[in-house]
């Protein structure tokens, strides 16, 4: 028999409060008593400012609540809305590039991301985007988006395979 754990109360800078329901989903009681169930944690600028700039939202994409930095949330309430972004954002991060089937695409990579090895189809040079930075976005066959922060960062041979396609 499993025990479900009490909910985190989380009690927001304006007084608000965040919780997560029996059912996981996120729950924002506003200081006038008003409850937005589910509520969607979003960032604004995913790549370039991760840290800054998060909105809590309502289903119908309503913002119900603003926060500057997460780092000035308290614990519990980061911890909410770190969870609820990790189930809602999947952009493994590519360390290397370890293999390429061919430099005529559609064509195979294989990579080791901070999720792990990856294998992935690149249908077109035309989903590979500069995002600034030196910052990468590269999105598979399967719409699943891989990001490399920083191709400089990158080892030699990591980067002399990624020349070719960009």
């Amino acid at each position: 028999m499993s025990v479900t754990p009490a909910p985190v109360l989380a009690r927001l800078l304006s007084g608000a409060t965040l919780e997560r329901t029996p059912a996981g989903r996120l729950r924002l009681t506003t200081p006038e008593g008003v409850v937005h169930e589910p509520v969607l944690a979003v960032r604004a600028f995913p790549i370039s400012a991760p840290e800054r700039g998060l909105s809590l939202m309502s289903a119908e994409g309503h913002e119900l609540f603003w926060i500057e930095q997460i780092s000035a949330l308290e614990p519990a309430v980061r911890s909410l809305v770190q969870e609820a972004l990790d189930e809602r954002e999947f952009m493994p991060v590519i360390a290397q590039l370890l293999e390429v089937s061919g430099f005529v695409t559609p064509c195979t990579w294989r990579v080791d991301t901070d999720r792990g090895p990856a294998r992935f189809v690149l249908k077109g040079e035309e989903d590979i985007r500069r995002i600034g930075n030196g910052a990468l976005l590269i999105t598979d066959s399967d719409g699943i988006h891989y990001l490399v922060r920083d191709t400089a960062a990158l080892d030699r041979n990591s980067r002399r395979l990624l020349d070719r396609f960009l």
